[in-house]
């Protein structure tokens, strides 16, 4: 990926970005509206082991909704985070970042121990 794709994506967590998980693993979550689709398969094509969900319509909203978790988190998406989000950029983001990384960080460990 060009450093410009990386902004962009970091760009995208940082401003629209959740950081969570289910309670046993970690996930990065986008939801917009349908109208930035063609920005949801850009970055399909760019992390194709992520997931696309919708179009959901309901509550008078139409979204979609892109999730990182698995193998595509930590493989893919958590080092670029790692790498580019921190306090200097965007201390909230870097704080929720963080918090995900703790709370799953036996499950982000067992994943990086399994490329070894």
């Amino acid at each position: 990926m060009s450093e410009f794709e990386r902004g962009v994506l970091v760009g995208l967590l940082i401003g629209e970005g959740s950081f969570g998980g289910d309670g046993k693993q970690p996930q990065v979550t986008l939801r917009m509206h349908v109208r930035h689709e063609a920005l949801f398969r850009w970055l399909l094509d760019r992390f194709p082991r992520t997931r696309l969900y919708g179009p959901y319509h309901h509550g008078g909203r139409s979204y979609f909704q892109w999730m990182a978790r698995g193998r595509a988190l930590v493989e893919d998406v958590l080092p670029i985070l790692e790498q580019h989000l921190g306090p200097h950029v965007d201390g909230h983001a870097a704080a929720r970042l963080a918090a995900m990384q703790e709370r799953y960080g036996g499950y982000i460990e067992r994943e990086r121990r399994r490329d070894r």
